[in-house]
């Protein structure tokens, strides 16, 4: 239920964040958090040293396709590898149903990039919403609760899905650091990305607690075999 919340959670305050963008409501604030991470009186500039501007295009790398693909693939790899099927195809397509989807929503809304600042990061695609804050939560989020499942103390769960939430939350803020997005497509993002990953574990959990439903359903015949 409380996995249902968070998922059902996401997507309302995508709507709303959606809402606010179309009707132009979060402008004002979007300009505000973006030049907060500019030197005052100089745009061009993001705020801090030269060496923190190199670090937020290695984080904002987490999101990336290049990134993302060769974690996924070694992860679907290992997790083949171990007999565990049924997580590799979670992971495939939570990761490739993410990407689908937010190209979609992206040319659906179509919001242009912030002309505010120069961008510190070379973009091709539309702004609303982020789609390396939507996929980083998406991979991470995934990736976390898998590893989660596999150990058995709560803290160890805890600690690899802090990790995950903190890996989602650089990417998506060195997004507006290098002034590539405006904040609101970060929240967007990050709802998105967090609900469509709950909502595939919800659907698989589901569907092996029915498989395993069906299997202790199946009683012994005399002949050996299953009779259900």
């Amino acid at each position: 239920m409380a996995l249902l919340a968070v998922a059902a959670g996401g997507i309302w305050l995508f709507l709303e964040v959606a809402d606010a963008v179309r009707d132009g409501e979060v402008r004002a604030l979007d300009e505000t958090v973006l030049l907060a991470m500019r030197t005052p009186g100089d745009p061009a500039d993001p705020l801090g040293p030269r060496w923190l501007e190199e670090v937020g295009r290695d984080l904002t790398a987490l999101g990336g396709i290049a990134v993302l693909t060769l974690l996924t693939t070694a992860a679907a790899g290992f997790l083949w590898l171990a007999g565990r099927r049924r997580d590799v195809v979670l992971l495939l397509v939570s990761v490739a149903g993410g990407q689908l989807l937010s190209l979609a929503v992206k040319r659906g809304f179509h919001r242009p990039r912030p002309e505010l600042v120069p961008h510190g990061s070379w973009v091709y695609t539309s702004s609303f919403p982020s789609g390396h804050s939507m996929m980083s939560a998406v991979t991470y989020l995934t990736l976390g609760a898998l590893l989660a499942r596999a150990v058995p103390r709560r803290r160890e769960k805890a600690f690899l899905v802090a990790w995950a939430l903190v890996f989602t939350g650089l990417t998506g803020v060195s997004r507006v650091y290098l002034g590539v997005h405006w904040p609101s497509d970060v929240v967007a993002g990050w709802a998105l990305g967090a609900s469509w990953a709950v909502a595939c574990w919800l659907v698989a959990d589901l569907l092996e607690r029915r498989r395993r439903g069906a299997g202790a359903g199946a009683l012994p015949r005399d002949d050996g075999q299953l009779d259900r």
